[in-house]
């Protein structure tokens, strides 16, 4: 036996050791420990059993998840808690159905037919929809290209493709995803911002134009959060500002509860809190409504999940307000707060996973 054969053959049996402890201290390990077996180690699925079941058992689950992924990709199993974890990236591996993109097509031809404007769609698709290609065939039996070329073609003709995803297969060698989290980087999202803004009918702000700050480059995201894999390099979060003489005159927001919030476009305190991520547009909201100094007397309704947050403030040089809905519960949002003659244009702009969770049907 080679010696990282024995240590991790000795590191396992002292993770077995300890969550036995912990087991007889809380009065039984409940249902996670019987699932360990000489099976699962045979077959591989000792670090995905143990991540699943002793974090979620055992006071200690956090530290058990980090050496549970660090074995797996010592033992060559590079899979903890559904996330594929390669030494430049980690990887969700989401299950998706062809459904989840016929149904979302659905709601979007439902809603342009009772709105007289514009509608405008796009579909982003997280990290492993772009670096999927390095994944082992078989984890993938749906791909997000499939997905969005499938929701693409069932969009009513009226209703104006801006395809995410080959923009950003495009720039895949560029930093325009997070290493530890699903989501587009700032820089991602500018990428498609520059195609978004030229069919909404405006001159994107060029790339040089901007000062970017970054606020951390201690980020680690939510796949970090899922498996725990201490290895995993820290990611960066940027802000791009843009001094060209346009201010945001108010921002405002209303949360799930009705309570209205003064919020700003960055919450820079966000980034010492357990969600650094908050940084953009703040805490989940229901509904935000920005104000600008753009005088040009024009209104945008976007309707999307949280891969809008760093979008949105790009597109508030191009507007004198922008009214954001939270895609959970939108049509008794927009006829709570707003109204939608009041628009000329509409942008969806959602993430693949969110689409295969909300509209997955069966």
């Amino acid at each position: 036996m080679k010696l990282a054969e024995k240590i991790t053959a000795f590191s396992i049996m002292l993770i077995i050791t300890a969550a036995s402890v912990a087991a007889v201290i809380n009065g039984g390990a409940g249902n996670g420990f019987s699932q360990i077996s000489l099976k699962n180690l045979a077959d591989g699925g000792f670090c995905h059993v143990l991540s699943e079941s002793f974090a979620a058992e055992f006071p200690f689950g956090k530290q058990l998840r980090s050496v549970a992924a660090e074995i797996g990709t010592k033992s060559g199993e590079p899979v903890v808690n559904g996330v594929y974890i390669s030494e430049e990236r980690m990887l969700s591996l989401n299950e998706y159905r062809l459904s989840a993109a016929d149904n979302c097509a659905e709601v979007v031809n439902a809603y342009s037919a009772d709105f007289e404007g514009a509608v405008y769609f796009t579909a982003v698709p997280t990290s492993t929809g772009i670096y999927g290609d390095s994944l082992p065939s078989y984890f993938l039996s749906v791909t997000e290209k499939q997905i969005t070329e499938r929701i693409h073609g069932s969009l009513d003709v009226n209703i104006r493709r801006i395809d995410a995803y080959t923009i950003l297969k495009n720039l895949s060698d560029n930093y325009i995803y997070y290493r530890s989290d699903t989501k587009w980087t700032s820089y991602g999202a500018y990428c498609v911002y520059r195609t978004v803004a030229q069919k909404l009918g405006f001159i994107p702000v060029p790339y040089d134009k901007y000062s970017i700050r970054h606020v951390t480059d201690d980020y680690y995201g939510n796949l970090f959060t899922r498996t725990g894999y201490m290895e995993s390099r820290a990611d960066i979060i940027d802000i791009y500002d843009y001094n060209d003489g346009t201010e945001i005159v108010s921002c405002t927001g209303v949360d799930s509860h009705g309570i209205e919030h003064d919020i700003n476009l960055y919450d820079v305190s966000a980034v010492e809190s357990d969600n650094p991520y908050n940084l953009y547009l703040g805490e989940k909201m229901d509904y935000i409504e920005i104000s600008t100094s753009v005088n040009n007397e024009k209104s945008l309704l976007v309707i999307g999940d949280e891969t809008a947050d760093c979008f949105i403030p790009f597109l508030t040089k191009h507007y004198s307000k922008i009214s954001f809905v939270s895609a959970d519960n939108y049509k008794n949002i927009i006829d709570k707060y707003t109204d939608k003659s009041r628009y000329e244009q509409t942008l969806f702009i959602l993430g693949i996973d969110h689409i295969s969770g909300k509209y997955r049907g069966e």
